[in-house]
């Protein structure tokens, strides 16, 4: 009998665990991989596409590109999931598996920051970034704020990386002696399992006279102004906001998720629900919203599903590590290798900005593409 499989999300969790099933399962699996976009891109990506680094288009990846054993990609909008039937209802049809896993990452709350929409900008969405794209090159002087309105947020370096990208446009459009550049983060430090990287980024804004507002976040917007969730006004000509996050309603409405997130095992990556699985942003298990951790939660849940199948109990076990790029500018990237459970508490080893590490971030994107996509 086939292993019948039904993942809901195809971003670096649902594209993993895919692909290992599949290495591992072969014609004995029966998976459905349903996602309700038509291509992937990494996140990072929109950082280039925002400052027209690359064209939207050239980042995307084709679904259609999927073909492994075992699997079928469905593009469809998922209504209802029952974590009880382990059925999934979409706007084409109903799925029903022995094995569900939810990978459908994290939303963005636009509306929870009065203003934001009307004032500002943000580039954690693709189009918020294709906006932007046309919006930056008429920012030649004044204040730009990089402001946080809520946590947890993905990918933490995202915000310093964008006002150290914001630093080196403005350097070669001549215009940055007539800008003033801030970020507005709730966190007391840039990235806080790593007191190196920290120190770094932070060396890095001195340098480039960026200020760094910690411990705050953005509570709304008014036409050119930004108020700080201590009630402090900070004026601004230009606004790249990182919005509220949020779980998707479908995974809200179903049952699944506790204070906002869906709770699962460490060992594991199950819920409370016998044969359905979390991973990746849209869980409480205390990593980063961050494609490497989503990545890294797959590799457990697919051990367990696997182990499960072959009648053994699991030997898998999150370890809750993972490496996150950090884009310095001028053409150097910087790394943190990041570990959250093995200690007493998270801790990171810094790996100071080069050129080697910028051609190891396009060597982790390609070699992703070859093993999900085939490219």
């Amino acid at each position: 009998m086939k292993l019948r499989v039904v993942v809901l999300g195809a971003g670096f969790g649902g594209l993993e665990l895919t692909s290992m099933l599949s290495e591992a399962v072969g014609d004995n699996l029966d998976l459905t991989l349903i996602d309700q976009h038509d291509a992937f891109f990494f996140g990072f990506s929109k950082l280039d596409v925002m400052f027209g680094h690359k064209k939207a288009d050239s980042v995307k990846i084709p679904y259609s590109g999927i073909v492994k054993p075992g699997v079928r990609f469905c593009r469809e909008t998922i209504t209802a999931i029952d974590p009880e039937t382990k059925t999934v209802t979409t706007n084409k049809s109903v799925h029903k598996a022995d094995v569900l896993v939810v990978a459908l990452g994290a939303n963005y709350d636009f509306d929870a920051t009065p203003g934001l929409n009307q004032h500002g900008n943000e580039y954690y969405s693709f189009d918020g970034a294709v906006k932007l794209r046309d919006v930056i090159p008429d920012f030649k002087s004044g204040h730009a704020i990089v402001g946080v309105c809520g946590a947890p947020f993905k990918c933490p370096p995202a915000p310093s990386e964008a006002a150290l990208m914001l630093h080196d446009h403005l350097v070669s459009s001549g215009s940055r002696d007539a800008c003033t550049i801030s970020i507005v983060m709730p966190f007391g430090s840039p990235i806080p399992p790593s007191p190196d990287s920290s120190t770094a980024l932070l060396r890095a804004f001195e340098e480039r006279g960026i200020q760094f507002i910690p411990q705050h976040k953005i509570a709304s917007l008014r036409a050119k102004t930004a108020v700080l969730d201590d009630g402090t006004e900070m004026p601004f000509d230009l606004f790249l906001g990182i919005p509220k996050h949020v779980a998707p309603d479908v995974v809200l409405q179903s049952g699944l998720a506790e204070n906002g997130w869906i709770p699962v095992s460490r060992q594991t990556l199950m819920t409370r629900y016998p044969g359905v699985y979390a991973i990746g942003d849209v869980t409480s298990v205390g990593t980063p919203k961050a494609g490497v951790f989503a990545e890294g939660a797959a590799k457990t849940a697919a051990a367990a599903i696997i182990d499960a199948w072959h009648g053994k109990e699991s030997e898998a076990g999150y370890t809750g590590a993972g490496s996150c790029y950090i884009e310095f500018g001028k053409g150097q990237v910087a790394r943190v290798d990041v570990d959250f459970f093995s200690g007493p508490k998270p801790f990171g080893i810094h790996h100071d900005a080069s050129k080697a590490l910028t051609i190891d971030k396009e060597h982790f994107g390609s070699s992703r593409k070859a093993r999900w996509f085939g490219l």
